[in-house]
């Protein structure tokens, strides 16, 4: 990890129980945004602090909270925390979780998380015990709240880890909510890789005299992380990808989609191709992430796809390439992605591929980190599309006029059945048809007959009305692919 000369965990302040702990966790000495921030923390200050992810922003917020707890002991009470931790996923609330764990173990510092997707007894039977740290992310924890499993009222240190994610994108009306429920009296600290304008209004209203902190421009990238383009249609990508996995020195990768469909199919794609991968996202369910991640951990790994979303609490030192399958709508997201690499020291690399429609989206990103994101000229010979591109056709279907795939017939569909539609692409037409066709209707104007008893099903049509419905039919059916 990157140190600042003369600063030692001991020159911070704290104590020996937090000491041997760091020790045995293998930290020799802080980094920039521990060395700014535990002394202003100790001294009971608000926070504002921005930093890449990677730089150790959990141990900047919970070895100081640790020590003040220390200073001042109390007494467990039943449903109440002293330290409430919001997360915006189940990963990195369960990782701050793990890290108030490892610093507290000489401490005697009780933790719990709470999140989603799990049952909610064992959570529920923790708080009813009373605990010092609680991390939580706030749909769950609004929950156990209403259910008077939770008390926040005597809450004395708040944290907002990726404040920016969670104020924004849906989060901001439930923290508004958990945040109208703490005493004032309290200290707010918020961390994130990146403070746009608006999280910083948001912010404001939340901390009493913040002290800003940054160690890095905001939103600048890792300089240990390499990072490249290449340009390319949309239905080339997933070639590119495959061809990068098999032919160059990816060790641990990340793939990121935009969306939880996206990651899904890509999946599916490299496992076709002999590629050992798995998904993550909010559709998983937790026993499926923990598994991934784990997988991800391990020796062999598979690829990771991933959402921005779930991949916020992935974190992981060795990752050595991250690949931008497509380019998040935000540019701030982009900085996030990439931090997932080049972590603690080392270096990695981040590819991104872009289409045209992406473009606009890339020079946001270049226009965020102030820098042009080299363009790669080694691109390879890819296909241009494969037969699986193609829309697949039920068995017992033909293919009708132009190859165009008619879809499944559904009763009432005058397209799918031949009715009123055109039949000349091949298609068997129906019985009903059958019948009209021996009984000498051929589709054209038909003379004066008398009444008769009605029918079940579709009432002739005259040619032109015909015509026209299969033009319109087709038409609906080309804009449709």
């Amino acid at each position: 990890m990157t140190t600042i000369e003369n600063v030692t965990f001991e020159s911070l302040g704290l104590t020996e129980p937090v000491l041997r702990a760091l020790v045995a966790e293998g930290y020799n000495a802080p980094t920039p945004i521990q060395a700014k921030a535990v002394p202003h923390v100790l001294a009971g200050r608000d926070l504002f602090g921005c930093a890449q992810t990677g730089t150790g922003k959990t141990a900047a917020f919970a070895l100081p909270l640790i020590e003040r707890m220390l200073a001042k002991p109390q007494q467990l009470i039943p449903r109440h925390c002293r330290v409430l931790v919001l997360a915006p996923t189940r990963e990195l609330a369960g990782q701050i979780y793990e890290s108030f764990r490892a610093y507290g173990k000489n401490a005697n510092i009780k933790s719990t998380v709470i999140y989603g997707g799990i049952n909610q007894r064992p959570q529920a039977a923790a708080m009813m015990r009373g605990v010092h740290v609680l991390v939580a992310t706030p749909g769950r924890l609004l929950d156990l709240i209403n259910q008077r499993f939770v008390d926040i009222r005597s809450v004395e240190f708040l944290v907002l880890d990726e404040a920016d994610r969670m104020l924004d994108m849906g989060f901001i009306h439930d923290v508004r909510r958990i945040v109208s429920m703490l005493p004032k009296e309290r200290q707010t600290l918020f961390f994130s890789a990146t403070l746009p304008n608006e999280v910083r209004q948001l912010a404001d209203s939340m901390l009493r005299d913040p002290l800003e902190i940054k160690t890095t421009p905001q939103a600048t990238s890792a300089e240990t992380v390499v990072q490249s383009v290449f340009f390319l249609p949309q239905r080339q990508k997933r070639y590119l990808l495959v061809h990068l996995l098999k032919n160059k020195e990816m060790s641990r990768v990340i793939v990121f989609t935009r969306t939880k469909h996206g990651a899904d199919k890509l999946q599916r794609d490299l496992d076709k191709s002999g590629i050992r991968s798995a998904a993550i996202h909010g559709n998983k369910s937790q026993n499926q992430r923990e598994k991934a991640l784990s997988a991800f951990k391990s020796q062999h790994p598979p690829v990771l796809i991933a959402t921005d979303i779930a991949a916020r609490g992935i974190d992981v030192d060795q990752v050595s390439h991250v690949v931008n399958f497509e380019l998040p709508h935000e540019p701030e997201t982009y900085v996030h992605r990439i931090g997932r690499t080049g972590r603690a020291g080392l270096t990695g690399e981040a590819v991104t591929f872009c289409d045209r429609e992406e473009r606009p989206r890339l020079k946001a990103i270049e226009k965020l980190l102030r820098t042009a994101i080299p363009t790669r000229n080694d691109l390879p010979e890819l296909p241009q599309s494969e037969p699986s591109d193609q829309p697949r056709v039920p068995q017992g279907k033909r293919i009708g006029e132009g190859g165009q795939h008619q879809g499944r017939q559904r009763p009432g569909d005058r397209r799918a059945s031949g009715i009123g539609g055109d039949n000349r692409g091949g298609q068997r037409s129906s019985g009903i048809r059958h019948k009209r066709t021996r009984g000498g209707h051929t589709g054209g104007p038909q003379p004066h007959r008398a009444a008769r008893p009605q029918s079940i099903g579709p009432k002739p049509e005259s040619a032109s009305t015909t015509t026209g419905q299969a033009t319109k039919e087709k038409k609906k059916h080309r804009r449709a692919l």
